[in-house]
């Protein structure tokens, strides 16, 4: 069942590039920094766990942790391009998770796989392994790209590439992926 919540969250982690382009026209960084920082906490508070770190694994509060200080440096600096290096930082973060997955198995690709098909053949979760390596380099690269527009480009090509061609590259990755798997894998298309 979709929520509105859910479709609020991915509203704002798709449009979140755009949004701060548009904010960077009206407000100083040190307040979209600000706000960033806000729904950080928000996002976590709104869980109802017991707090801002309760619940997360090390590596989680490492990368909320480190989100939080990538705001805050960009508020104290007010500094356009630290609030810019946001989606690198966001790449980074997934590739934490991912990377950390293949050191501690099973792989975030596995786990997903898993949730439908819990008994994975061998040949499958050799193949997840391998996903989860190019959705790691996927990472790194596109970790790459946003902090080069953050720093050298214009707002604008930052904002077309955070806002729309890293999604879009997403896509093919997971298209690509998906149409190869069907196709590696007939057995398991149901």
């Amino acid at each position: 069942m979709f929520s509105w919540r859910a479709g609020a969250r991915t509203a704002l982690a798709l449009g979140y590039p755009i949004a701060i382009y548009a904010a960077l026209v009206w407000f100083e960084p040190r307040v979209i920094a600000a706000a960033l920082a806000a729904f950080l906490i928000l996002r976590r508070h709104g869980r109802g766990d017991g707090g801002l770190l309760h619940g997360l694994s090390s590596a989680s509060r490492a990368i909320l942790i480190g989100m939080l200080l990538l705001c805050l440096a960009a508020v104290l600096a007010n500094d356009e391009t630290l609030v810019r290096l946001y989606p690198a930082a966001v790449s980074l973060a997934l590739l934490a998770l991912f990377a950390l997955s293949l050191l501690h198995p099973p792989p975030v690709i596995e786990r997903m796989a898993r949730l439908r098909h819990p008994e994975l053949p061998p040949e499958a979760v050799i193949y997840t392994r391998r996903v989860t390596v190019v959705w790691c380099v996927f990472f790194v690269l596109n970790a790459l790209i946003a902090a080069w527009t953050a720093v050298y480009a214009s707002r604008e090509a930052w904002a077309v590439y955070n806002g729309f061609i890293a999604y879009v590259a997403m896509g093919v990755l997971f298209a690509v992926e998906w149409l190869y798997r069907r196709w590696q894998f007939p057995h398991a298309r149901t």
